[in-house]
């Protein structure tokens, strides 16, 4: 592993992860073939992607999985709603600990016409 995988990935988010990670299939039915890419550089890569504001096709071969398998784990975890999981395990975490500060957060909302004036 890289040193920018675990810069990027630490041991603490890395554990948190995979209490939301779905269990992967590892035997290949049909045998033989490549070896699955790692869950943890492909979490690296997905968030240098994220941070950097590079393409999917940019992505630098440090991380080890092709761009195409970062790619189509993002989907998979997406269509998982991992992150949504991730998101509320990493607040629980810090809320535990009392790291949280919700004097300063924010809150979104979409501002619409109201219709009729809102009658």
């Amino acid at each position: 592993m890289t040193d920018l995988v675990e810069r990027l990935v630490p041991d603490e988010l890395w554990t948190l992860f995979r209490r939301v990670v779905p269990p992967t299939e590892v035997i290949r039915p049909q045998g033989g073939g490549k070896r699955r890419a790692g869950d943890r550089e492909c979490l690296a890569a997905i968030i240098f992607v994220a941070t950097s504001g590079c393409t999917w096709r940019q992505l630098p071969p440090v991380f080890g999985p092709a761009w195409p398998t970062v790619y189509r784990r993002f989907a998979q975890w997406s269509q998982a709603r991992v992150w949504a999981r991730l998101h509320r395990v990493v607040l629980d975490e810090l809320g535990a600990r009392g790291e949280l500060d919700w004097s300063r957060c924010a809150i979104d909302s979409v501002s619409v016409r109201a219709a009729k004036g809102g009658l």
